[in-house]
């Protein structure tokens, strides 16, 4: 029977398309880099990160595996390593030596570097537990089982639960789940080389039928296998030359590489609610199988082709509108005609051939990171997007002549290249992953952001801070009156917060900032820099905080780095601003007696989260007495109170204090007990959740008019002498008066407050100066925490009920 396939384009609908898939945070560890930052610069400068080793020299990670140098193939002596691939913090992530003795390395890099992926999207970890957040990840070998059961020193260890735990594909995608508290899918995925983009694909599909929220994906390998290494060489998969030759007439084999990246994925909506910065939109993604072929390790390039345009009819791109291709390219004489031919086929036919498709493989610097390779090359596709470049694709000198370069639309970046650029659209990229299982993948993704605004360095936050304006006051002539030309309040200074599981991890993420700086010493980074607000911010909310703190203030990037390297010089037995052991936080609420006019003012032209609140309290007061409390608060020609009045001095009093627990909530400061005097107890239920903002403001202003419209308002005053002579002295003059409503009505340590009628309050107060005791008469404050204010109890208690 005649085979009818037909190869899906843009209008077809596939079903289950969902929604675009935003990604938000990513991380990697990969040979020659240790971070995005790293990779970006080995990319940008066209260097090869495969180093040559020498077989049982015992140096080197070569050195090591292999340790007899007469049996070995020339192949064996060329790879991509990452470096401390024995260093693990394992106290970080709560594991016993024990067990982490009995860790593959591949678990270890998945828990660092989704941690260091997390930290990079600016989300706090400790937020993430019990959310249906997902973990998909490709890894495929197994080295490290080998070596601790044939190795006499772990040999005895290994028969243990750990062994099997430390050593498992499930477990490594698991533990990831399991430190951080996820409740998500958690997938471990072997498709051989289509490992990480089959993960991030089984992502995608999760978070657009809601099965996630968020998604952790990837890839992670690691070499530790002489025995599979020689195995690989001898059967001809090796470039003997240690180059990956991807596309050129040379090509005879790929370079072996190890490494992990991870990226932190978000529905588009979800994104773009939530203000995340976004590396890149997922717009599209498709798998397949080659089915029956020339061999099981063969390419099949219809299979090729056919993945390439369902991942496009799912995108919704025209193929002409994809301006680059990560290719798999791992440099064979078989496989790379046959990628070329196909991602031709898919991409090309209606292509203009002064309009190119470029293409490139990330293999020509790092090797192949085989499980691992696909999201190497999705994370070089979103970075080159960010700075707007096409790295130079290495080891291209003469085209592979297998190929009709003068017929194909078809361009390989053996240079540097600028992305294109285009009018009407963001820049579109493809990135493929065959496995030599059979499974292919491809996956669409395109730009997001304002490319004008200029090249984006790797890792760089831009949070949003909030409109710089000014909201006015309602006045009686114009409530919209918008003031011309207001300018905000800068802030004069800032805070760090660094923190850390113990005193040398705090001191070498200081360092970390200090290289951070250096990084972008050329750009601009005073008082009022946006970079280091957005530093300070990311790190206030966008990181977990460990008992062992610091706490740096700083005004620019000159005193932000003297202060860091004070910090990093400082000795670790006395920590400077250490709170280590300390890491609760207690906010206590005042009572009336704090205004002033004018206060807030600042805060309120400076602070867009304190605006918004004090915004929100000023619309619901005048809703409800027909006057604006700002004001009055701030002392406005136009202002119908007097702060002074408890009418506006109690709504006025609790609006600041939420307005204060909301920013400095913002800022990632939130207290674990609450605890307020009188008036301030409004606010302290508000911040426990246990009164809405407008509930909590309805219960002072009608705290605060009942009290106003006392006839008898009484007096308060603070005497400096012991309980027992003012308890003395209150009591002569209750009997002396006949009126019972004086009394103590607090114990301050220092000196005490009594409260009552003016009369008698005077008079104690007499008494007490005769003997040369100060006292302090409290101006404009009526006899409060006395029966002075007895007559307004039923109509508090009225207004309590009416409350949630």
């Amino acid at each position: 029977m005649a085979d009818e396939r037909r190869i899906p384009d843009a209008n077809d609908d596939l079903g289950g398309s969902g929604e675009s898939i935003a990604v938000v945070g990513m991380a990697c560890r990969f040979p020659g880099a240790d971070d995005l930052s790293a990779f970006w610069n080995l990319l940008q400068d066209g260097r090869s990160a495969i180093t040559e080793g020498v077989p049982g020299s015992g140096t080197g990670r070569i050195g090591e595996l292999f340790q007899d140098s007469g049996v070995q193939n020339d192949a064996c002596r060329f790879a991509g390593f990452i470096d401390g691939i024995d260093q693990f913090d394992a106290s970080f992530f709560r594991i016993s030596p024990v067990e982490a003795q009995l860790l593959d390395p591949q678990q270890r890099l998945m828990l660092e570097t989704s941690w260091q992926a997390l930290e990079d999207a600016g989300i706090d970890a400790d937020q993430l537990k019990g959310s249906r957040a997902g973990v998909y990840a490709g890894i495929s070998n197994n080295d490290y089982r080998g070596l601790i059961l044939t190795d006499s020193a772990t040999a005895e260890a290994a028969v243990s639960l750990y062994s099997v735990s430390g050593t498992s594909f499930n477990t490594a995608i698991g533990r990831v789940a399991f430190a951080l508290g996820l409740q998500g899918p958690a997938l471990a995925v072997d498709t051989a080389c289509s490992s990480s983009l089959a993960a991030v694909h089984l992502a995608v599909s999760g978070l657009q039928r809601g099965e996630a929220d968020l998604a952790l994906a990837g890839g992670v390998h690691v070499i530790l296998s002489a025995r599979l290494f020689e195995l690989r060489g001898n059967a001809g998969m090796l470039a003997p030359d240690g180059r990956c030759k991807t596309f050129d007439a040379g090509a005879d084999g790929y370079v072996r590489g190890e490494g992990c990246g991870i990226l932190v994925l978000k529905r588009l909506s979800d994104a773009e609610a939530d203000g995340d910065r976004i590396w890149g939109v997922i717009r599209g993604t498709a798998l397949n199988q080659d089915g029956a072929g020339t061999g099981l390790t063969v390419p099949n390039g219809e299979a090729q082709e056919q993945v390439i345009a369902e991942a496009l009819s799912r995108a919704g791109t025209s193929p002409f509108e994809v301006d680059y291709v990560e290719a798999h390219g791992t440099g064979t004489p078989v496989g790379d005609p046959i990628e070329l031919t196909a991602a031709a086929a898919a991409y090309c036919l209606e292509r203009d051939a002064d309009q190119p498709l470029f293409i490139g493989s990330v293999k020509t610097n790092v090797g192949h990171l085989e499980p691992a390779a696909g999201v190497a090359g999705l994370i070089k596709v979103m970075l080159s997007m960010k700075q707007q470049t096409i790295p130079k694709h290495l080891n291209f000198q003469e085209p592979n002549p297998v190929i009709d370069w003068d017929r194909l639309p078809l361009r390989v970046t053996a240079e540097s290249t600028p992305w294109p650029r285009h009018k009407d659209r963001m820049p579109i990229a493809g990135v493929s992953g065959f496995g030599w299982s059979g499974t292919n993948a491809h996956i669409i993704v395109e730009a997001c952001g304002d490319l004008d605004t200029g090249p984006a360095g790797p890792g760089e936050q831009r949070w949003p801070e909030g409109p710089a304006r000014l909201i006015p006051l309602p006045s009686a002539e114009d409530a919209a009156v918008v003031s011309e030309g207001a300018v905000p309040v800068q802030r004069p200074a800032r805070l760090l917060p660094l923190s850390g599981k113990s005193p040398q991890a705090r001191k070498e993420l200081a360092g970390s900032y200090l290289r951070w700086l250096d990084e972008r010493s050329d750009e601009p980074a005073g008082p009022h820099s946006e970079l280091l607000a957005d530093m300070s911010w990311t790190a206030a909310v966008g990181r977990s905080h460990f008992s062992h703190r610091a706490g740096v203030v700083f005004q620019d990037a000159e005193s932000l780095r003297r202060e860091l390297s004070e910090l990093v010089d400082s000795s670790d037995e006395a920590p400077r601003s250490s709170g280590a052991g300390n890491d609760k936080v207690a906010f206590v609420y005042t009572g009336q007696g704090s205004q002033w006019v004018g206060m807030g003012e600042r805060l309120y032209e400076s602070e867009p989260v304190a605006r918004a609140v004090l915004d929100r309290c000023d619309e619901l007061f005048r809703e409800a007495e027909g006057a604006s409390l700002l004001a009055v608060m701030f002392g406005r020609p136009d202002a119908e109170g007097d702060l002074d009045d408890p009418a506006w001095t109690q709504p006025a009093i609790y609006s600041l204090q939420c307005a204060l627990t909301a920013l400095w909530s913002s800022l990632g400061v939130d207290p674990g007990a609450v605890v307020g005097h009188s008036l301030g107890e409004i606010a302290a239920a508000h911040t426990a959740g246990v009164l809405s903002l407008a509930d909590g403001l309805r219960l002072a202003v009608g705290r605060g008019a009942l009290m106003s419209a006392l006839d008898e308002p009484g007096a308060m005053a603070g005497v400096f002498a012991p309980l027992a002579e003012v308890e003395t002295a209150v009591a002569r003059q209750c009997a002396a008066s006949g009126d019972p409503r004086l009394s103590v009505a607090a114990d301050n340590g220092a000196h005490l407050m009594v409260s009552g009628p003016v009369s008698d309050v005077d008079a104690v107060l007499a008494g007490f100066e005769s003997e040369g005791v100060q006292v302090r008469r409290l101006e404009k404050s009526a006899g409060y925490h006395s029966a002075m204010v007895d007559p307004i109890l039923d109509g508090v208690e009225a207004i309590v009920s009416e409350l949630t």
